[in-house]
């Protein structure tokens, strides 16, 4: 599938969802459903299995125990540092659109009753990019994490560095790289999970450094979009070849997993992992 015919099919939908309209189209089949029947299913197209993309708030509810999430730095915010013109606004409509400071959500929860701290990006808030106040919120939370020899889990969903904050943006690739390091020196578990589209220099960091890598079926994964490596190479791609299930068959993720699948996946890792532990 085109990634970029794909994203446009999506914003439409979604769009449709803001609204309130009774039928939404899945972008993939086809095949019409009330919000209802998506919010039954985790927005996962029952026909064809097409994951929408949701909130990261959203994503918390879906894996995590109820009423077991405790925010971590939630009122840390992007600000202005290079004085890019109009960034401060943007920052300020982002915020009030998403209801989120930031394009990452971290915090504490339980799955399954083990303790874990988890981080979901969320790419309603400026294509979830990682800039300064995301780097150094997933830099606390792998920083808690070891501290307190937690379990860490990352939804990663990404259009990569921003570019309002140049080069204090990629900065944040070796930080988060460098908290992730040290959150495993001791033997914790850190848990990565790909999400639609995960791109850029969080690809190129935190997200591919995971002891186990997951993704969401159909998930865009890469560092550079397909035009670009074409143009650079000047050979044609092979089809799909960044998409997770292509990812999976070479080694690059460990699994493939589908949303509804998803929470007892990571509970049966947690669980293994306690079990080790232990010994």
């Amino acid at each position: 599938m085109n990634p970029f015919k794909q994203k446009r099919d999506l914003l439409a939908a979604l769009r449709e969802m803001k609204d309130g309209d009774k039928v939404i189209s899945c972008p993939e089949c086809q095949a019409k459903h009330t919000k209802d029947v998506l919010l039954e299913n985790l927005y996962v197209c029952p026909c064809c299995g097409y994951h929408f993309r949701i909130s990261a708030k959203y994503r918390l509810r879906t894996v995590l125990d109820p009423k077991s999430f405790r925010e971590i730095c939630g009122s840390m915010k992007g600000k202005n540092p290079l004085d890019f013109p109009g960034y401060e606004e943007k920052l300020l409509n982002q915020q009030q659109k998403t209801g989120m400071k930031e394009a990452v959500l971290t915090g504490t929860g339980k799955i399954s009753g083990y303790k874990v701290v988890v981080c979901a990006m969320d790419s309603r808030f400026m294509m979830a990019s990682m800039g300064t106040a995301v780097g150094e919120k997933i830099t606390r939370a792998c920083e808690y994490a070891a501290k307190n020899r937690l379990p860490l889990i990352i939804f990663a969903a990404s259009g990569g560095a921003r570019m309002q904050e140049g080069i204090l943006s990629l900065f944040q690739m070796a930080k988060t790289a460098a908290a992730v390091a040290r959150h495993g020196e001791e033997g914790n578990l850190f848990i990565s999970v790909l999400t639609h589209p995960t791109t850029g220099g969080v690809t190129a960091s935190f997200a591919s450094l995971g002891d186990v890598i997951l993704a969401e079926p159909g998930a865009l994964i890469g560092f550079a979009g397909p035009r670009v490596i074409e143009q650079t190479i000047g050979q044609e791609l092979p089809e799909g070849f960044q998409s997770a299930e292509y990812l999976l068959e070479h080694g690059f993720v460990d699994q493939v997993v589908p949303r509804t699948d998803l929470r007892q996946t990571l509970a049966f890792l947690l669980q293994v992992h306690d079990r080790r532990g232990k010994r």
